[in-house]
């Protein structure tokens, strides 16, 4: 089984600036890469940079380059990205697409993906809602949904290679679950990059790239 990975920040407009934030003096880019660089399972990384920060985002990854490990920046979508392997892709390749703001994803979570797309085309890391989430009509609540029937969703999201094929990017319905992790977090706002900057301080277990 082969595994490639498409790093991608297409959710936003300012996601490809976000993802260039420093982070205990590296870009979060940088952050997000490195973790799935060190899943040995992973084959490949394909970065989807935005036209306008491609550069930046080659940058950022220069020394995963420098030392000859599997990773590419293409500029473009990230359909684009995949495309240029597409062709060379055996039948049985597992595809993660993972958002570049996530960049702390531990290595179990991936591996609980990779293992689950098995036995399922689609597969998502989630955790259980732990707020009230309230149904509101303009300015009253008129309701309280069921959180225990409740996920937030997280990446990588595994696909098999067909089901990447006929999926729209993003589209998650049906898909199996697994359990996500809190360190999976999308760095947006500054209380999240004070989290960051923790998780990218903490002394770690074993060798990092």
């Amino acid at each position: 089984m082969n595994v490639v990975v498409i790093v991608t920040v297409a959710h936003h407009a300012s996601d490809g600036e976000l993802a260039l934030t420093p982070v205990h003096g590296e870009a979060l880019l940088t952050h997000t890469v490195r973790g799935l660089l060190g899943v040995p399972e992973i084959d490949l990384v394909l970065v989807a940079a935005p036209q306008r920060c491609a550069s930046l985002f080659s940058e950022a990854l220069r020394v995963f380059e420098q030392r000859g490990l599997p990773c590419r920046v293409v500029p473009g979508s990230l359909r684009e990205a995949f495309a240029t392997v597409e062709p060379d892709l055996a039948r049985d390749t597992v595809v993660l697409l993972h958002d570049a703001l996530r960049a702390f994803i531990p290595a179990e979570t991936v591996r609980g993906v990779l293992n689950a797309v098995g036995d399922s085309p689609v597969v998502v890391p989630v955790l259980p809602m732990a707020d009230t989430v309230k149904v509101t009509d303009s300015s009253l609540i008129v309701g309280t949904e069921d959180r225990t029937r409740l996920r937030t969703a997280q990446t990588p999201i595994g696909y098999t290679l067909e089901a990447f094929l006929a999926a729209s990017p993003w589209d998650t319905t049906g898909a199996a679950l697994v359990d996500g992790h809190p360190d999976a977090m999308r760095v947006t706002t500054e209380f999240e990059l004070s989290l960051a900057e923790a998780i990218a301080a903490a002394p770690k277990n074993e060798e990092t790239l």
